[in-house]
């Protein structure tokens, strides 16, 4: 697990990005009170998720409005067919931790 930053900088409903050993991370404090961490690319269009919407434990892509699950990376809503690598969370003491194995199998 790595340290990507404290949980004051990652408001309830906000997203921030993240860059671990070249990896691009959509890091999220969903509006259920959890964190989720998602490879911050959308597998419809290359697109940056974190500058997406958060609603519940979903992450909105702005350009063409696919929805992805930050729990299972599945799509849930179209045009986004394809999943995206989805990471465990863990929060320590105050600190958000991201493994960099996907926890859903999907690989970029």
């Amino acid at each position: 697990m790595i340290r990507i930053c404290s949980t004051e900088d990652v408001p309830k409903g906000t997203v921030i990005r993240a860059e671990v050993d070249g990896t691009p991370l959509a890091l999220v404090h969903g509006s259920d009170g959890g964190f989720y961490a998602a490879h911050d690319e959308c597998s419809h269009a290359s697109i940056a998720l974190s500058e997406g919407e958060v609603e519940g434990c979903t992450l909105e892509c702005w350009l063409h409005g696919s929805r992805f699950d930050l729990r299972t990376g599945e799509p849930t809503g179209l045009p986004a067919t394809e999943p995206v690598p989805v990471y465990p969370v863990e929060v320590r003491d105050g600190d958000i931790y991201v493994s960099l194995t996907p926890s859903n199998g999907v690989t970029r």
